[in-house]
């Protein structure tokens, strides 16, 4: 019996979405790939006593993508979703295209963290200075609690409620909506990613240490919880870093 077109068509998206997924977890596990392997390799960026802006920004947009693509996964599957089940209607661009839209977003903050890195470390890694260090910490306490920060994980935490809000049809509106929804995600976590020239820029620990906190804050029911012990724990270890 030969397959009805909507049927065929059916088929084609779910498989589609189990590329996607797959794509995804690739992509994320390159990043890693390549964030440990930098750090096992000191001679990666330490070595450098100037590293180049376009290294550095390449560095950041890696690892960033390594750190948020993880806790981004829900939003750009649930997208890869509607299209499976809305799969005959041309205006629902494709999960490429949000998914390009969202690292592009981290890409510019790459940039700005690229050139921040540059202005602060230069080849170092880390501020190296308790008082740098302690305004970082006592700055990304504050910002854990504030409302910017309540507003943007909100539509972090809750990507169906994001979709369904900011819905745009077509190529430009799937790549408009990850642009949206990077937005979030950077206005959720560009403190913690400030917290790199704490902790270091390359610290495997710390990096892997700030992912699970994105992670908490986004995925789990008690998020809101974890937000705010996190914001506790920050504004100690501001302390700490001032007496010790």
């Amino acid at each position: 019996m030969v397959s009805s077109a909507p049927d065929l068509t059916s088929r084609i998206l779910r498989r589609e979405r189990t590329l996607v997924a797959i794509s995804v977890a690739a992509l994320a596990a390159l990043c890693w790939w390549y964030v440990v392997a930098s750090v096992a390799d000191g001679s990666d960026m330490a070595a450098m006593r100037e590293p180049g802006f376009g290294a550095l920004v390449v560095m950041w947009w890696l690892m960033m993508i390594a750190m948020m693509l993880p806790s981004a996964a829900p939003a750009i599957l649930l997208y890869s979703r509607v299209r499976s089940v809305r799969g005959r209607d041309p205006g629902i661009g494709q999960t490429w295209t949000f998914l390009a839209g969202y690292v592009v977003v981290w890409l510019l903050f790459s940039m700005v963290a690229a050139f921040a890195q540059m202005l602060s470390t230069g080849a170092s890694m880390a501020l190296h200075n308790r008082l740098a260090e302690s305004a970082v910490l006592i700055a990304a306490g504050i910002y854990q609690l504030s409302p910017m920060k309540s507003v943007c994980i909100r539509q972090c935490r809750s990507p169906a409620e994001f979709l369904s809000r900011h819905w745009r049809p077509g190529s430009a509106g799937a790549f408009q909506l990850g642009v949206m929804h990077g937005a979030y995600c950077v206005g959720c976590c560009w403190m913690l990613m400030a917290l790199l020239f704490v902790g270091g820029i390359m610290n495997l620990l710390w990096i892997a240490a700030l992912t699970l906190l994105v992670a908490a804050e986004k995925l789990l029911p008690a998020g809101q919880i974890v937000r705010r012990i996190s914001a506790v724990c920050m504004l100690i270890g501001a302390v700490g870093r001032l007496l010790i």
